[in-house]
């Protein structure tokens, strides 16, 4: 059967049979299966070109003519990364690290990345630049690189290669560029926007309104002792099953160990003391510095043989130039370090480890007032001017005796308390379903705590740690003994899960109480809202808030021109008396707002009374003017933002999430 197809499928017809099945897996199928599966990004942004903005959205036009933007997977882990640590700072011992892990957050860092990838490719996309000028004001303006006010060169090279990973100033510079790059769409549609004097007064006229209110109070509900029917509690448990339900608890015993409860001796000898001193000498000597400018001629990496040349005569020029010459001078016209050339080269105070190797030994060979030869590094051809020499100087044993004599002894307690959750640890391995031998090797005692819920407990079970511990599905299934639990530093413990009862629906026999209060509670409740459901039908009707008042025996309050936001007698019946619709002449206007604590208040509005534009000075209309203006922006921009979205192709790995 096979050979009669063979067969049959041979010549001119079956050719063009092939061409015709292989032109649709050429413009879609074939894409997924070739470059999907092995894509090495986590997510890429694809945008027609400038110059053909209807380019059809077809694998093959996409490929050759669309441009990309790509968040590789080291980007999303490195945003990650800040993320947990800006989220560990912000929530402090509330924060979850299982709960960050999940694909949600993953999803949400990523967005943002995506976000910023469009951003950047439109604005390419749209011919719009950085300058080298502009990411060096941005750079001076960093308040890290800045002593007493000012861009301070040393402290730029000290954070920077402090930095994890270290960064070099080019290095650095292009991060700056890319961050500016992506700012440009938003920031100039923020700064587009505007409020017209008409529209600042309307809002003028809505803030400064004031309305003419009278109120009376319906007290809060007070639960009577009617009688409730096996029925009506049955249909009421059913219906609010959710608020009977016993939460997930669970019950521990655990062992602490605290370094401050150990006992070290803290007394130390004079030997030792002079031993770590020598030991340590070079920490407490001043390494020589070197006070040292250069000019920068920047080589690309990829440059050819002919550029490379060029620069390396172009340095050896200004070189001859700077020994006879203003080396500042040339180097604010000349220098390619967009960090130090603005200050005349000057890269302030030099030790050595700071700098990269071949341009630390051509300056720590050189005498000051010295002028280099041009030096090769990465980065380029540096010219080198050493302008002073600062020796190292050692720090005497007797002014750093305290010192020391402070670390041995912390190191000694911190050692013991290492040693001893090394033992507790050990013996909690070896017999994970108890912590009885734990215990006795370290010499604590096991302490029991709970039942607890999530959210409750005293002592260590309140710990949040502790408690992501204890309801964790591990613990709980296996009954084993915890790993070290951090709750501060020098102090731990372990727990294990003696006890676990899962969330569960109360049986109405427990709850029978608590049904009828709550339905004793909604019937009063519902007493109360009638009340003032009745009070406004009449208002409707044209009675006025007195005279409903009146019948029922109720204080009636005159509140004249209350403005918005005044807490008369809540903010939420203010709220309640600027919805109401503008009272006509000799009228009111009634209404009813329900208080958190089932109060409630009949009110009627009198009079409005509009504001007066005039009433605000220049100061707070420039004010309100210019919040205006950055909420118009900031919605104008994420506007822009959701709109460019929508016309380029977003494609999301997850697998490299």
């Amino acid at each position: 059967m096979l050979q009669a197809l063979r067969d049959k499928m041979s010549g001119w017809i079956a050719i063009v049979i092939v061409i015709l099945l292989a032109i649709p897996f050429a413009f879609f199928g074939m894409e997924q299966y070739l470059f999907q599966s092995g894509a090495n990004y986590a997510a890429k942004v694809e945008s027609p070109p400038s110059w053909w903005r209807g380019a059809p959205d077809l694998w093959p036009v996409r490929k050759l003519f669309w441009e990309t933007e790509e968040v590789s997977p080291e980007d999303f882990r490195n945003a990650f990364e800040q993320e947990r640590q800006q989220r560990r700072e912000q929530q402090g011992e509330a924060f979850d690290p299982r709960a960050f892990e999940s694909l949600e957050t993953r999803r949400e860092v990523l967005e943002r990345l995506v976000d910023q990838a469009v951003l950047r490719l439109a604005a390419r996309n749209r011919g719009m630049a950085v300058g080298d000028a502009q990411v060096r004001r941005e750079i001076e303006q960093i308040p890290a690189f800045q002593v007493d006010g000012r861009f301070d060169p040393q402290r730029y090279q000290l954070a920077l290669g402090s930095q994890v990973p270290a960064r070099s100033p080019q290095q650095f510079q292009e991060l700056i560029r890319e961050s500016l790059q992506q700012s440009l769409i938003p920031t100039h549609v923020s700064a587009s926007a505007f409020v017209t004097p008409a529209q600042l007064d309307r809002l003028l006229v809505m803030l400064g309104e004031r309305r003419d209110v009278s109120f009376v109070m319906l007290p809060p509900p007070q639960p009577g002792a009617g009688e409730v029917g096996d029925a009506e509690i049955q249909a009421w448990y059913q219906a609010n099953a959710g608020d009977f339900r016993a939460p997930e608890t669970v019950e521990i015993e655990y062992v602490e160990i605290d370094g401050s409860d150990l006992q070290v001796d803290e007394e130390v000898g004079e030997a030792a003391l002079r031993e770590r001193y020598e030991q340590e000498r070079s920490r407490f000597a001043q390494s020589e510095q070197r006070l040292a400018s250069h000019i920068l001629i920047e080589v690309p990496a990829d440059a050819d043989a002919a550029a490379q040349q060029q620069a390396e005569e172009q340095a050896e020029a200004l070189a001859a130039q700077a020994r006879s010459g203003d080396f500042a001078a040339l180097a604010r016209e000349h220098s390619d370090d967009t960090g130090s050339s603005a200050a005349g080269g000057d890269l302030g105070w030099v030790e050595q480890g700071m700098m990269v190797e071949a341009f630390e030994q051509a300056l720590f060979a050189m005498e000051p007032g010295q002028v280099s030869e041009p030096v090769r590094t990465e980065f380029g051809w540096h010219v080198l001017q050493l302008r002073d020499v600062r020796s190292g100087e050692q720090t005497p044993f007797e002014e750093v005796r305290d010192e020391l004599a402070r670390e041995l002894s912390e190191g000694a307690r911190e050692r013991a308390y290492s040693e001893l959750v090394g033992e507790v640890v050990d013996q909690a391995y070896r017999h994970p379903n108890s912590l009885g031998p734990a215990a006795e090797a370290g010499g604590l005692t096991v302490r029991t705590a709970g039942p607890f819920a999530r959210g409750s407990g005293e002592g260590i079970a309140a710990h949040p740690a502790v408690q992501r511990a204890a309801f964790s599905e591990r613990l709980i299934e296996d009954e084993t003994v915890s790993d070290p639990i951090e709750i501060g530093p020098g102090h731990s413990v372990l727990i294990r899960v003696t006890g676990h009862t899962p969330e569960r629906a109360l049986p109405l026999e427990e709850v029978r109480d608590q049904v009828v209060e709550a339905i004793r509670a909604d019937r009063a409740a519902k007493r109360v809202q009638a009340e003032a459901d009745a009070m406004l039908a009449e208002m409707s009707g044209g009675a006025t808030l007195q005279a409903v008042a009146e019948r029922r025996e109720l204080p009636v309050q005159e509140v004249p021109g209350v403005p918005r936001g005044a807490p008369v007698p809540h903010p939420d019946a203010v709220t309640a008396y600027f919805a109401v619709e503008t009272p006509e002449e000799g009228a009111s206007s009634p209404g009813k707002a329900v208080l958190d604590d089932g109060s409630v208040v009949v009110f009627a509005v009198t009079a409005v009374v509009p504001g007066d534009p005039e009433e605000a000075s220049e100061q707070e209309r420039q004010m309100l003017q210019q919040q205006l203006a950055l909420l118009a922006g900031s919605q104008d921009a994420t506007a822009v933002l959701r709109a460019l979205r929508e016309r380029m192709k977003i494609t999301v790995v997850e697998a490299q999430l």
